[in-house]
């Protein structure tokens, strides 16, 4: 039986999150930060760098610093009914949040000193005004649309609702990165497979689009196939379909059969079931790269 949808909800606040991935001596890894205990979204979950947009984020300051025009980042994205100045404030947000919860400021060009950048943002300046002084230009053209997901509507379980872009971008394998010890309080570089399996030993906690992103990553033998795949269709949106079968919650994606959407979005299982306080595959853990 479905959930009961007939209620009022606030809409969903746009959000980006950024996969970092490198390529390691056994394939791709990724970046991952384990949000604080106390947060009231993800608590003590190891999620990709990511957060709101703001609205300072289609400041023309800040577009203007972009690396590609708003046309082609708007393109690229693959909404045609969103504005152009909000699709390309999500590339921007990706970039800022990226530096807020890993220290990477990834910029076209000459790449920034990471202390002076790291000392301006502890001023309290501005993202605008910390790339104007590093006379930085933000590399936007990197990032590449992997997928949208819109957190479903669950009545009295889930107040908070994202619409969130998921992108992804290569950097060097020499990379540092760090959490930023406020909302991110570990970090650390991950081969997809290494994570789940960490997840399904009970070792991190994850939730189900890291659950899902993770399971896809690994699919991949380096960094370039998966940034090859991504780039070669539209980013998939995804909005699970919160269901109730003999009395456990389970969300069901695109291609499943009380999905209302029925082509596949992603590789994978079709249905996560919530058991013993975590959603996990119906088939157990092999499902994931079935």
């Amino acid at each position: 039986m479905k959930l009961n949808h007939d209620v009022v909800t606030t809409p969903p606040r746009h959000a980006a999150t950024v996969m970092l991935l490198r390529d390691g001596a056994d394939g791709p890894e990724v970046f991952m930060v384990r949000r604080h205990g106390l947060s009231d979204v993800l608590g003590g979950a190891y999620v990709f760098p990511g957060g709101k947009v703001d609205a300072d984020d289609a400041q023309p300051a800040l577009l203007g610093r972009a690396d590609r025009p708003v046309a082609e980042l708007h393109a690229a994205l693959g909404e045609p009914d969103l504005d152009p100045v909000v699709a390309a404030s999500m590339f921007v947000a990706a970039l800022r949040e990226t530096f807020e919860e890993a220290g990477l400021l990834l910029a076209s060009g000459p790449a920034p000193d990471a202390g002076q950048a790291t000392a301006l943002a502890r001023e309290g300046l501005g993202f605008a005004t910390l790339l104007e002084r590093l006379d930085a230009s933000l590399a936007v053209g990197r990032l590449v649309p992997f997928t949208r997901w819109i957190t479903p509507v669950i009545p009295s379980i889930q107040n908070k609702r994202f619409d969130t872009r998921f992108f992804a971008v290569q950097v060097a394998g020499d990379t540092v990165a760090r959490h930023d010890e406020h909302e991110t309080t570990e970090s650390e570089w991950l081969a997809p497979r290494a994570a789940l399996e960490r997840y399904w030993a009970r070792e991190i906690a994850l939730a189900p689009p890291q659950i899902m992103s993770l399971a896809q990553l690994s699919r991949h033998r380096d960094v370039a196939s998966a940034l090859r795949e991504a780039a070669s269709r539209p980013p998939p949106t995804i909005q699970p379909e919160p269901l109730k079968v003999e009395g456990q919650r389970v969300v069901a994606y695109p291609g499943d059969p009380a999905h209302p959407v029925r082509a596949r979005a992603m590789p994978g299982p079709t249905r996560l079931v919530f058991r013993d306080d975590r959603f996990e595959p119906v088939g157990g853990y092999e499902a994931l790269f079935g």
